[in-house]
């Protein structure tokens, strides 16, 4: 009960609450309205100041009554009224107004009167308390039309030049594009000032913007506005456009002033358009126009960045006719230009010319002979510049250290580059960015990943931010080292660090991941490139040809570098020498000649290393008439051939076995100063041992010291190898007693070789000794182990080989198919059919693909125990996995086929052979001929017979004497005289001494039976 009572009771007492309210809230717009009136009346007084002092006006003040009086303006004197609102906010105790539409209205009473500059003090007030520029806009027009007017350009631009002049380009462009919607029309004034400012910000999509907005409102240009225009086409490198505005401007009336010309001829020169900015220049006298300092400085410094520094000079002395006085900047750019033309002493000559003209040396070009020297490797003459500055009292700073540590760094002395850091610190000169940059990058060089790591935390720690080039610097070291995982995780921490990689950062992890072979990785990379609309260029796509040229993917290697020639990236000599040694190494030298032309087709010329590449693909392949044909255009050129090149064509020659080329190319090398290498010795020993000419190559050998040169491990490699070729055991151990001796290791290849000749020579105690040292020292491998094997089952030890087998698979040694096939070939040879069969199971458990000699090993061994279903059997499965059969296996299925009698499938695999080029053997075709008689086929017999005789093989008698008893039983005497005929005729029995009686009974010419005989037993 007394809960609803009292719902009642407030339920009842609230609407006279709202009575009140509404009572009270009359009242005070009352109040207000009389204190407007009243103040307003006061204000209309010329001593309106002390009569509101005097008065209680302070006490009735508050934001209503100060917004009526100013908004209402009824006072007529814009001045007073801003008096009176200055006033207020004294007595009211704000230091400001925040009110927008009180301000707006003052603004725009003020303006209507003249009072720009207080009217521009408000403005600022405006902008400092409004986060939205067309919401001030709006207040402005607002405040016009209270006051029955309508806006004009002198507000809005000084709204709009606050905004510009603050550095508020976006909310000035904002307001720009707003002001559309008001009809208001700023002036040219205005809009070329907010174009210009929009450029030296680099905010060229803003800048079109306003652009294309004075044109929708016809602010017709002038001479500032097109002069700016042709900037910003400039900026991008578009002087194609920049140069049509230019003449757009004369066909509209506007005539280019000088800075127009200044301009365009700078857009010309940084985009090394040399001589059409000379043109232009030239064209300005036809206007009236002469060139001033600026001009020149922009020439001089163009042909001086484009590497004309001589051309350059002649526009100084051109510049001194014309009565200029070069400046500092003008002989800054010639130093420069010689420098970077490795002109050192021209440089100084400038410089000295310079303090003769009585131009002093400043801190800019010190700094620029330094930099010059520095980048040369002169750290003697930099040092000489460091002693003459310190006489003419020259203060160094941040970037005379960082050249010379950068100096230091190219050198790789790091110790001096790190005094210099500590000499900076204790004058109390900072370390920037570009000082602590120059030092991780030599750290990099150095190998010193650490070093530069630490280097990197003393530059953060000192709170300076690293920058792309940093990143990219550490990125490109650890990708060089192969932890492209680091490099992956530097890049993350740029991310996070809010600095976008850039395409050198891209390309240094790109770089990584394709020499790892992590190619799908670098294709990531690669596509967010793109996405970011990042241009790849030449060393992108270069990372990606020579990654899947190295990985023999000629077909990706290929589209890549048709995808970098879609794009318009034009390759360079590092791509087409990928292409063309991956291509050679494939042996598709057609394909390498193809990519080679296509550098002549675009009008370059290869360089050295790009002919010598292809030299040494051709020489790989065994294409010498082609090799000597390119060496031959390569020479035409004028270019000079390098000991590379001149080893690619010994070594092929003397892989033909053309050694005596070989010494006459050597020979001309050395006419033409070429000073041939250990590597050139090396081509020269190996093809004189593998030529058989071991004493000459021991001559070669002995007198490589007297050259300068010192034997390595491949050229006591080649003379190991030959000497155990040529079965010279003892000779061969000296000289691995005198590699040892000499601090040359011996390799696995050498070790293999030897462990090879002890196996030939069967002395297994001593090639165990020397297999148990290759354990050791780690150089055994599969081949070694593969070597014994061999060794062991030629010699008919197959336990011993099936143990070293077991033994190889324990440590941890892999079985590759040669392992098995020489397993799976011996114990076929010895009958062991069932150990054959389980190699060959054992081959497949571990996915060793095996070879067409192991399929052919098997099918004779279960041939030869005439098991004619497991023939079949592994024929078809060797089919089936696309194995191609050799002439063994041909053979020995076509010997198989004729025992059991099926000549007919024995006939299909022979034409088979000869399709594929295949020699058929005498045997195989005495074995057809033997089959065919068995099934009375004994025309088809007498036509294989013929066959031989035409391809040069003799036959055994008794095949020829098969066919012929079978003629002569069949009663066909003209056929049988035929085959005795055929005998004849390719001198297998003689005519005077055979008949057909005797070749029947077995009477035939006793010489030609021997030779028969023997011809038998040799294809058995």
């Amino acid at each position: 009960m007394w809960r609803l009572t009292s719902r009642s009771f407030m339920a009842k007492r609230r609407p006279v609450c709202h009575k009140a309210s509404r009572f009270s809230t009359s009242q005070a717009l009352a109040q207000n309205e009389q204190s407007v009136r009243e103040i307003t009346t006061l204000l209309s007084s010329h001593n309106w100041l002390a009569l509101m002092e005097s008065s209680d006006v302070p006490k009735k003040l508050n934001p209503d009554v100060i917004r009526s009086v100013i908004v209402q303006n009824q006072v007529g004197d814009p001045k007073r009224l801003l008096d009176f609102f200055n006033w207020s906010q004294k007595k009211m105790g704000t230091a400001a107004h925040q009110d927008l539409d009180v301000l707006s209205a003052l603004a725009v009473h003020l303006c209507n009167s003249n009072w720009y500059v207080p009217a521009n003090d408000l403005i600022q007030c405006i902008i400092r308390n409004s986060d939205s520029p067309l919401a001030v806009l709006g207040s402005i027009v607002k405040s016009y039309r209270n006051c029955n007017g309508s806006p004009n350009s002198v507000i809005f631009d000084m709204l709009m030049n606050s905004y510009r002049k603050r550095g508020l380009l976006v909310e000035a462009v904002n307001l720009f594009l707003g002001a559309k919607d008001f009809e208001l029309r700023p002036s040219l004034l205005s809009c070329n000032s907010l174009l210009g400012d929009l450029l030296k910000g680099n905010k060229l999509e803003l800048f079109w913007k306003v652009f294309d907005g004075m044109c929708v409102r016809k602010i017709l240009p002038d001479v500032y506005t097109y002069t700016n225009i042709i900037s910003a086409h400039c900026k991008v490198g578009n002087v194609k456009d920049a140069k049509r505005v230019l003449l757009e401007m004369g066909e509209n009336g506007c005539s280019p002033n000088l800075v127009t010309y200044n301009v365009i001829i700078g857009g010309l020169c940084r985009a090394q358009l040399l001589d059409e900015a000379i043109e232009i220049k030239r064209s300005m006298d036809d206007k009236g126009l002469v060139p001033d300092l600026y001009t020149y400085n922009i020439l001089i410094n163009g042909f001086c960045m484009g590497k004309r520094s001589r051309e350059a000079k002649l526009m100084l002395l051109e510049m001194s006719n014309m009565g200029l006085n070069p400046d500092p900047k003008t002989y800054n750019a010639l130093i420069d230009g010689f420098m970077r033309q490795g002109d050192i002493d021209e440089a100084f000559r400038i410089k000295d010319e310079m303090v003769a003209y009585g131009i002093e040396e400043n801190l800019i070009i010190w700094n620029t002979l330094l930099n010059g020297v520095c980048k040369a490797g002169k750290m003697e003459k930099a040092l000489e510049i460091m002693r003459e500055m310190n006489e003419k009292g020259a203060i160094l700073d941040s970037q005379t250290y960082s050249l010379l540590i950068e100096g230091y760094c190219r050198e790789q002395n790091m110790a001096r580059a790190f005094e210099l850091l500590d000499e900076m610190k204790k004058k109390k000169i900072a370390p920037t960015v570009l000082t602590y940059s120059v030092i991780i990058n030599g750290q990099c060089r150095c190998g010193n990943l650490q070093g530069a790591n630490a280097i990197f935390q003393e530059m953060t720690m000192n709170g300076l931010k690293p920058n792309a080039i940093v990143y990219t610097t550490l990125m490109t070291a650890y990708a060089k080292e192969g932890r492209v995982e680091e490099a992956r995780m530097i890049l993350e921490r740029m991310r996070n660090q809010g600095i976008l990689p850039d395409v050198f950062c891209y390309n240094s992890l790109i770089i990584g991941f394709c020499k790892a072979k992590r190619m799908e990785e670098a294709r990531t990379y690669l596509m967010e490139m793109l996405e970011r609309r990042l241009r790849p260029n030449a060393h992108t796509y270069g990372a990606f040809i020579e990654g899947y040229s190295k990985a023999g993917e000629m077909d990706m290697a290929d589209r890549y570098f048709n995808e970098m020639l879609n794009c318009g990236v034009l390759p360079n000599n590092g791509s087409y020498r990928a292409l063309i040694e991956g291509h050679c190494k494939e042996g598709n030298v057609s394909e390498a000649f193809s990519v080679f032309r296509c550098i002549l087709s675009r009008g370059a010329l290869p360089d050295v290393q790009t002919y010598s590449e292809l030299i040494h693909g051709l020489s790989r392949n065994g294409k010498m008439n082609e090799a000597f044909g390119i060496f031959s255009e390569f020479q035409e050129k004028g270019l000079p051939p390098n000991v590379f090149t001149y080893n690619s064509l010994i070594s092929g020659s003397c892989k033909q076995g053309n050694v005596d080329k070989g010494f006459q190319l050597l020979d001309e090398m050395c006419i033409r100063g070429i000073n041939p290498n250990i590597v050139t010795y090396n081509i020269l020993i190996d093809g004189l041992c593998k030529a058989g000419e071991i004493e000459r190559a021991k001559n070669l050998f002995d007198g490589i010291e007297e050259k300068g040169l010192t034997p390595n491990c491949v050229t006591y490699a080649a003379m190991i190898d030959g000497y155990c070729k040529s079965m010279n055991a003892t000779a061969a151990f000296q000289l691995l007693e005198e590699m040892l001796s000499r601090g040359v290791s011996p390799d696995a290849f050498i070790y293999n070789v030897i462990l090879n000749f002890c196996c030939n020579e069967e002395n297994f105690e001593k090639a165990l000794d020397l297999f148990q040292e290759m354990l050791k020292k780690g150089f055994a491998s599969t081949v070694s182990f593969n070597t014994l094997i061999e060794g062991y089952c030629k010699s008919g030890k197959l336990q011993e080989a099936n143990d070293l087998l077991e033994e190889m698979i324990l440590t941890q040694f892999i079985p590759n198919h040669v392992t098995y096939t020489s397993l799976i070939e011996h114990y076929c040879k010895a009958g062991l059919m069932g150990e054959a069969k389980r190699f060959w199971l054992e081959m497949q458990e571990r996915n060793v693909t095996p070879t067409a000699k192991a399929y052919t090993s098997l099918l004779h061994g279960f041939h030869n125990i005439r098991n004619m279903s497991e023939v079949s059997a592994l024929f078809e499965q060797m089919a089936a996995k696309g194995i191609e059969p050799d002439e063994m296996t041909y053979h020995v299925m076509i010997d198989a086929y004729c025992q059991e009698g099926n000549a007919t499938e024995a006939c299909k695999l022979k034409d088979e052979m000869l399709m594929k080029g295949m020699p058929m053997s005498v045997a195989a075709y005495d074995a057809l001929i033997q089959a065919l008689c068995k099934k009375d086929e004994f025309s088809e017999a007498s036509k294989l017979l013929n066959e031989m005789g035409e391809k040069g093989f003799r036959p055994s008698l008794p095949t020829c004497r098969v066919i012929v008893q079978g003629f002569q039983i069949a009663g066909n005497v003209d056929e049988a005289a035929e085959v005795l005929q055929c005998m004849v005729k390719f001198g297998w029995v003689s005519s005077s001494t055979t008949s057909l009686d005797d070749l029947v009974d077995g009477n035939q010419d006793g010489e030609k039976s021997e030779d028969s005989e023997d011809l038998l037993k040799q294809t058995a």
